[in-house]
């Protein structure tokens, strides 16, 4: 007997993760073209890294660097649905990291300054590497691309290493 082999349509739950990841994978895409290029009224490289010198980051312009790039490839590749759960860790690092150094004195509030946003940025990235980026994503075609409890623990994990070296240089 010879069976057709379909392919499943895409669900409703597939077309809110790829909402869900290109609203946030965008939206990181374009900070960081703030920091790296100065599109979207940014500072560039030269005054971000001026900002990271005065928040105790040396040489500046290299942490705008790794921060802006952590922003905008992990934007990407979280848009995509490209290596979803290093992209997580790119976010989750660079929001723990602003948290630590800029959001966290200032409560949990945006509008005083606090760890709103990059709360709700880390809880997103951890929670599309968990549930996989959906069938609307190119990780579709890799073992990572469900999702999963390694998953969310490698993107929970690098990301809170690789902020943890970062604020410890």
């Amino acid at each position: 007997m010879h069976t057709k082999h379909l392919t499943p349509t895409p669900s409703a739950g597939d077309f809110g993760l790829l909402l869900v990841r290109l609203t946030f994978g965008l939206l990181m895409v374009g900070h960081g073209a703030q920091k790296l290029f100065g599109f979207f009224g940014g500072g560039g490289l030269t005054a971000t890294g001026q900002g990271f010198a005065r928040l105790g980051f040396r040489p500046g312009k290299l942490f705008a660097v790794i921060g802006g790039l952590s922003e905008f490839l992990g934007g990407l590749g979280f848009a995509l649905g490209l290596l979803t759960p290093l992209a997580a860790a790119a976010l989750i690092g660079v929001m723990i990291n602003a948290m630590a150094t800029v959001s966290g004195a200032h409560g949990l509030w945006d509008t005083n300054g606090g760890v709103e946003y990059s709360v709700c940025i880390c809880v997103v990235a951890l929670a599309v590497a968990a549930i996989g980026p959906g069938r609307l994503a190119l990780d579709r075609f890799f073992p990572w691309g469900t999702g999963g409890w390694a998953e969310a623990g490698f993107a929970l994990g690098l990301g809170g290493i690789g902020a943890a070296i970062t604020l410890s240089l």
